[in-house]
């Protein structure tokens, strides 16, 4: 590793720790169960809002800990919320038998628990409603899709991290109107395969449809034209992560924008310039390589800010 490259992550470090602040743990009740969440939020407002949904396993505090989206909320001023799922999984589309790792309780609503916090923070004047996003992390990410899918009418843009459909998901979506969709996916990824299918990992299930079928269904929700608009290859910072990043623009109205980070040889890991795990060498073992030429946090929320 170069100089170069390890003064710049020190400055990355030091950045997070100067531009955050920490998250407050708050509570709230949904249909009588009490549910957990981290809240940031800054001196001005009504803010723009992120709500930040983590992996399967996950906590709320663990996409504190372990993305920049403390550290970009904080420099950027909007308000960011990290909801925890109960059993650490979301009830999104799928089945429970079409998920790796953990199921939520039977009859849990999350639907109900992200619309109840936006209308928290809406009715308080915290959060500007016209600039509302949700973005989450493999489980999160479907539970991102289900969100807007029941109620794209809350959200001013949305971003998938690991994440493709199935049928079963597709076939449930009927948002009511048109939200951007930003998704970014390896395509190594062993538990949400790039092409489709089931992925390599013993833990994977079959039935995930392909990055290219999924990017198609928010293209034909938005209506975007077929086929690709761009292919742009991102500068490879960091060689030695093994890894790329090729941006795949889409031709829609404007407003609908639709585009697909594909991380080329990258696995089922949220890019970044430090570990996204406690465990790097365990994680790249069972997850494959983390890329760390761009940031998911500042890459989604520099699409979201296009959208109030």
């Amino acid at each position: 590793m170069s100089w170069l490259l390890r003064t710049s992550r020190i400055a990355i470090a030091l950045a997070i720790t100067c531009a955050a602040w920490p998250a407050l743990a708050e509570t709230i009740s949904i249909n009588g169960v009490s549910r957990t969440f981290l809240a940031q939020f800054p001196e001005s407002r009504p803010a723009p809002l992120v709500i930040v949904l983590h992996g399967n396993t996950q906590s709320g505090a663990d996409m504190v800990k372990r993305t920049q989206w403390p550290a970009v909320a904080g420099r950027e001023k909007f308000g960011a919320l990290f909801p925890d799922g109960l059993n650490d999984a979301w009830a999104d589309l799928r089945s429970d038998t079409k998920r790796v790792g953990r199921s939520p309780p039977k009859g849990t609503d999350d639907v109900a628990f992200v619309v109840k916090l936006i209308e928290k923070y809406v009715a308080d004047g915290s959060a500007d409603p016209k600039r509302v996003y949700v973005t989450g992390l493999s489980n999160g990410g479907a539970m991102t899709m289900a969100l807007v899918c029941a109620r794209a009418d809350l959200f001013a843009a949305a971003a998938t991290v690991i994440m493709n459909l199935m049928d079963e998901s597709a076939g449930a979506c009927h948002p009511s109107r048109p939200v951007p969709m930003l998704m970014m996916n390896g395509t190594n990824d062993p538990l949400i395969p790039y092409r489709g299918g089931r992925g390599a990992s013993r833990f994977a299930v079959d039935g995930y449809w392909s990055t290219e079928k999924t990017l198609a269904f928010w293209r034909r929700v938005n209506g975007c034209e077929d086929g690709d608009a761009s292919i742009t290859d991102i500068a490879d910072r960091d060689p030695t992560d093994r890894t790329t990043v090729t941006l795949i623009g889409s031709r829609c109205p404007p407003g609908r924008d639709v585009v697909l980070y594909r991380v080329n040889d990258g696995g089922h890991r949220m890019p970044g310039p430090y570990s996204d795990a406690r465990f790097p060498r365990v994680a790249t073992a069972f997850l494959d390589l983390q890329n760390r030429d761009i940031d998911g946090a500042e890459t989604i929320w520099a699409f979201f800010r296009r959208f109030p």
